[in-house]
């Protein structure tokens, strides 16, 4: 058990991804878009994702772990396009932003513990 604090102290990316991934999963309800269904499913399957794979680093880190959340910083920045709910500008605006958060901090993360080379 003191692994994972230890974690937690040192992998801090990881925890506010959990914060993140938590936050696009209630965002529906908070910001009042839960009865589209395309902004809504992304938001809750998105989330729910991002916080287990942050849990998941801080128990015990992996370098997949960061790399899916790249691709899950990705796919929320261009989710309102593909899935079409740009008309929603909270819904976009908030997988967008989110999206670049999470983007960032995984890369961070995964440069951080030496899983980017910069040569």
């Amino acid at each position: 058990m003191t692994e994972f604090w230890k974690n937690i102290t040192e992998d801090w990316q990881d925890d506010l991804i959990a914060v993140l991934g938590a936050a696009l999963f209630v965002s529906p309800w908070v910001l009042g878009y839960a009865g589209q269904m395309a902004a809504f499913g992304n938001a809750l399957i998105v989330g729910a994702i991002m916080v287990v794979l942050a849990l998941a680093a801080l128990i015990d880190f992996r370098e997949w772990e960061e790399w899916i959340g790249i691709v899950l910083g990705v796919w929320l920045i261009a989710s309102p396009w593909i899935l079409g709910f740009t008309g929603l500008v909270t819904a976009m605006w908030t997988a967008v932003i989110l999206g670049v958060l999470t983007l960032v901090l995984a890369g961070w993360s995964l440069y951080s513990h030496g899983g980017m080379s910069t040569a």
